[in-house]
């Protein structure tokens, strides 16, 4: 392909949103050379022009901290694509023109992008749009992403901007001047793609990729002694200084090229006046937790008649099975893997679809609004107090969803320990794969009580987090937290599109994790209840029934010391939508479902112990594999061993305990 432009911006600055608008369903995921940090690509036509778009993670500036800001700046700096469109918040130049100004010093080819124009209309501000690209001598387009506002404009400038001969934007760094074009001078004679003035301005600031670089030169030495010099022959930090020269810089182009027709009190917007409420210092958490069980109310009452349906369905497919078996005159045997294993296995997990679908419905309309955003910030305070950095708030409601991106998402924190520590707690959150072991138990053991039942697991989780997280801070991360600094975004109407794409998109994976691993899962488990050959099916005789009471002990005193249930959460580790279908699978149900097997089987107290302990013990395999990748073995291995023993203590608290008070 002939053309790469990459797309960069600050996080909540509607890249993403730009992206999607761009390339449409045209767009590859994959993840990022050397890492699990997930690269999204895509393809643009313009004028028969093929154009290959990469979605850069978010960054503030070029200046790398956190693993994100790494994979940008190296992308942006190494890479050189043919165009770089930075995507800005235009309600607030100020902070967000720092990025395409550092990529204008470097000579890059940029395309301006002023997003948010509707918010910048409500907060009365005024930017003369042909002054700011008159300034700056590139193109500058106006957008609303989120409405699809401006995306015609931007391609068409997109593709009469490629081939463009950029200028480099010199700033005037007054007396470091000098300082610059002496080391200009020193460079002559050395080849890193950059010019020389570039390449003096990053030395000063002690980029270190261009030290690397040098290191293999005979430059290194000399060069290195002469920024030494010039440091300790000023009294304050250099670096400091030219960020400094910059944004006086910015504060005057911004002075020049907009202006306010509002007062203060005109320009308080609407995204004040409800933060006002919602990130209260009182009632900011009692709001995010009445949210979170307003939305799994809303996620039982709307999904059940859903999912009798889908269970209505599976139990009446089963039976053209067994009929369509016996008519062909096929082995039975075939018969009860079709109707036992398989369509049990998988449609008992399947018939939670609607719920998954509806919690991540809900989830993505918070975030689209702007309010998960501020559950970071509210949460921020009380997780200091708890060892936890506030952005670590983030993966932690990711993890609702999975935790495998939950785990990716750490990489924006920029200290290795506030990573770690965070990795290491995420596997206590309740993702979505747990979600139809909890519907199915609160509908089968807890039917007046279901979301209360669901929303007390999901909040057990957030309070072990935590709490695991001051017992690791204290042993293993001694030390204080950094600060929480962010941007909150704009309070906005959900993009439908954008909100029901990423519905769509989680519950796919949901879907294809149910026709492959899951539908593997279960023919091994059918496989396992059916041997040896002629004993009954699924019964302690069987394969899985020998393995489940070997194990079955270990879980008595949490009172589920059964093999059905051992089995289900040995399964259980390769997914944990797996122990639905396993116990489908071993009861090998029809018309009556689970729903009605398990009450036989399960107390309403030992059913919420063996919730709790799905809630709590070992992460599933992809989990452990992303783990031991963004960090190594030895973290991975610390995560599944103390999981599996806190889960087991939990499950025999709540079980023991809880029969003394009912007694």
């Amino acid at each position: 392909m002939k053309y790469t432009i990459a797309l960069a911006g600050n996080p909540n600055s509607g890249k993403t949103t730009t992206f999607n608008e761009l390339v449409g369903a045209k767009e590859k995921i994959g993840n990022w050379s050397g890492t699990t940090v997930e690269r999204k690509e895509g393809l643009l036509v313009v004028e028969d022009t093929k154009i290959r778009i990469i979605d850069l993670p978010g960054t503030y500036s070029l200046t790398a901290y956190s693993i994100d800001e790494r994979i940008a700046r190296d992308f942006l700096v190494k890479e050189a694509p043919d165009l770089v469109v930075v995507i800005i918040d235009a309600s607030n130049l100020e902070r967000n023109l720092y990025l395409p100004l550092q990529l204008l010093e470097m000579g890059q080819n940029v395309v301006l992008v002023l997003n948010m124009m509707d918010v910048v209309k409500h907060r009365g501000i005024e930017i003369d749009v042909n002054a700011l690209s008159e300034i700056l001598d590139i193109p500058v387009v106006e957008t609303v992403a989120s409405q699809a506002k401006g995306m015609n404009i931007l391609k068409s400038v997109i593709a009469k901007t490629l081939d463009k001969s950029p200028k480099i934007l010199n700033i005037d760094y007054q007396e470091v001047e000098g300082d610059i074009k002496r080391i200009e001078e020193a460079l002559e004679g050395v080849d890193l793609a950059f010019d020389k003035r570039t390449l003096g301005i990053k030395i000063l600031e002690g980029d270190q990729d261009i030290f690397d670089k040098l290191n293999c030169t005979e430059y290194f030495s000399k060069i290195s002694a002469l920024r030494n010099e010039i440091i300790e022959s000023r009294s304050d930090d250099i670096e400091t200084f030219m960020i400094e020269r910059r944004y006086a810089y910015i504060k005057g182009l911004v002075k020049e090229c907009s202006k306010k027709y509002l007062t203060w009190e005109e320009r308080v917007t609407r995204s004040d006046k409800i933060d006002e409420v919602l990130t209260n210092r009182f009632l900011g958490i009692p709001i995010f937790l009445s949210l979170m069980f307003v939305l799994f109310t809303f996620v039982f009452r709307i999904g059940e008649p859903f999912v009798g349906i889908i269970e209505k369905f599976f139990s009446f497919l089963g039976q053209q099975a067994v009929i369509l078996v016996e008519n062909t005159g096929w082995p039975l045997w075939i018969a009860s893997l079709a109707s036992d294993g398989i369509i049990a296995g998988v449609g008992s997990v399947l018939a939670f679809l609607p719920y998954i679908c509806l919690l991540f419905l809900g989830i993505s309309i918070l975030e689209d609004s702007g309010y998960l955003a501020r559950a970071a910030f509210v949460m921020d305070q009380f997780m200091h107090a708890l060892g936890l950095h506030g952005k670590s708030f983030v993966p932690m409601l990711l993890g609702f969803g999975c935790t495998v991106p939950a785990v990716m998402a750490t990489r924006t924190l920029g200290s290795e320990k506030d990573r770690i520590l965070t990795i290491l707690v995420l596997p206590l959150m309740s993702c979505a794969a747990r979600l139809p072991v909890y519907t199915l138990f609160a509908a089968a053991l807890f039917p007046e009580n279901q979301g209360l039942i669901v929303f007390s697991l999901y909040l057990l989780g957030i309070i072990l987090a935590v709490i695991m997280a001051r017992v690791f801070r204290g042993v293993l991360f001694k030390g204080e937290t950094a600060p929480l600094v962010m941007e909150l975004p704009p309070y906005h109407i959900p993009n439908l599109k954008s909100v029901l794409l990423h519905m769509w998109i989680r519950s796919w994976l949901f879907i294809k994790k149910a026709g492959t691993m899951i539908c593997l899962a279960v023919i091994f488990i059918w496989v396992l209840a059916s041997l040896p050959w002629g004993v009954e099916y699924a019964s302690e005789n069987s394969v899985a029934g020998k393995m489940g009471s070997v194990i079955a002990p270990i879980f008595k005193p949490a009172g589920f010391g059964f093999w059905q249930a051992a089995v289900a959460l040995v399964l259980g580790i390769f997914a944990k939508e797996v122990v639905v279908g396993t116990l489908g699978t071993l009861y090998g149900v029809g018309e009556s479902g689970l729903s009605t097997i398990l009450p036989q089987h399960f107390s309403p107290l030992s059913g919420y112990a063996f919730l709790v302990m799905t809630l709590v013990y070992i992460p599933c395999i992809a989990s452990i594999a992303v783990i031991k990748q963004e960090l190594n073995w030895k973290w991975a291995g610390l995560s599944v061993s103390y999981t599996l023993v806190l889960g087991w203590i939990l499950s025999v608290l709540v079980y023991q305990v809880g029969g003394m008070i009912i007694k």
